[in-house]
């Protein structure tokens, strides 16, 4: 095996592949990333038999050939050689790399015992806007955590229907949906649970401000990310029902406020510096007879803090304790600079959402005194 290639692209792929990689004890393999010059294309593949990532990156092929190694030894050292053209040879069961004035072999192993990463049907496409990807990710996975004893929510949600993707992510103490306009109308409907960790690494591999299209093929068990018509990510699904969470929505508000998002972010901040350790409890007040917002957290410890806030309030007067940790991190990912906000009662979720668009909604689960 033998190519040429510039630093750039090298280290750009590896950076897309090596975070796949582990660090496995029990198959040492699965910490290396594989590399195949094969009919003019560079691949670079690894996995963690859970998730498969290949991208593909320019250069030229002067010969064909197949080798792992370390993933991490070689991204971070690729990422430190000067942006010039990168030799890559394999002699004797070693990487030799030259590069300008550096020259270095690194050991590795032979491909025969990498797992293959399986392919998928790919009989109904699904094409989304890459940058409306990248933001409806941002706006659902802080939701999500990893449960043992609930592995059906240790994922998001993925529902599409027509011409729409609807994506869910919850922690059981709150709840984020975006729904996004698909390119094209989908025959097919599919509701499956993709794993946290696999939506994380789109995330990751998704560039900012990207008007390219990414595909999504999705069959019984597993899901498939084309990206930038370079990179495919397939993973395995989340097996089980996804929870009803439509029956938690209320459908209905008592009170309902539009407010600054930047201005209510503070105050939240102002307030939380009193609020009771381990509970994180802050109390919003809506006095819709005086048309103001009262925020305010006790610790008997610390103090008291109250801000009182002019706003507009429509409907009956409401109150509940939230986690202010939750309703900050609904704040941060609204992507609008007013917000609105509704209540029913100090028992039934509250909602927040955008001011501007009905696509996106979080909801917050109250703290019961």
């Amino acid at each position: 095996m033998k190519f040429i290639c510039t630093q750039e692209n090298f280290n750009k792929a590896l950076l897309v592949v090596s975070h796949i990689a582990g660090r496995s004890t029990a198959l040492p393999i699965l910490n290396n990333v594989l590399i195949q010059a094969k009919k003019g294309l560079i691949n670079l593949s690894a996995t963690n038999l859970e998730i498969g990532v290949n991208t593909q990156l320019r250069g030229k092929v002067e010969k064909e050939g197949i080798f792992t190694t370390q993933a991490k030894l070689i991204t971070d050292y690729i990422s430190l050689l000067p942006k010039k053209n990168i030799e890559v040879e394999l002699k004797e069961q070693n990487l030799y790399i030259n590069c300008e004035n550096h020259q270095t072999y690194i050991k590795g192993m032979e491909a025969n015992d990498f797992p293959v990463i399986p392919e998928i049907e790919r009989k109904q496409p699904i094409l989304i806007k890459s940058n409306d990807l990248k933001q409806a990710l941002s706006q659902v996975i802080f939701a999500i955590t990893l449960d043992e004893s609930r592995p059906e929510i240790s994922g998001a949600l993925f529902f599409i229907n027509n011409k729409t993707l609807t994506l869910v992510g919850t922690d059981s103490y709150r709840l984020a949906e975006k729904r996004i306009t698909l390119n094209e109308t989908i025959n097919s409907e599919y509701k499956v649970v993709v794993p946290l960790r696999t939506l994380q690494e789109v995330f990751r591999i998704l560039e900012d401000n990207d008007e390219s299209d990414t595909t999504i093929y999705i069959n019984e068990n597993q899901i498939l990310f084309l990206i930038n018509g370079e990179t495919e990510l397939i993973s395995r699904l989340i097996e089980g029902q996804y929870p009803d969470y439509q029956q938690i929505i209320p459908d209905k508000h008592k009170t309902q406020t539009k407010i600054n998002v930047a201005e209510l972010s503070r105050i939240i901040k102002s307030a939380a510096l009193f609020c009771k350790p381990g509970i994180n409890d802050v109390k919003l007040v809506l006095n819709s007879a005086k048309n103001q917002l009262v925020i305010s957290a006790t610790n008997s410890g610390v103090g008291e803090n109250t801000i009182t806030l002019p706003i507009q309030i429509e409907g009956e007067e409401n109150e509940m304790v939230f986690n202010y940790r939750y309703l900050l991190d609904g704040l941060n990912n609204l992507g609008t600079s007013e917000a609105i906000l509704e209540m029913v009662g100090d028992r039934v979720p509250g909602i927040l959402k955008p001011a501007d668009n009905n696509n996106y909604l979080y909801l917050v689960m109250p703290i019961r005194q």
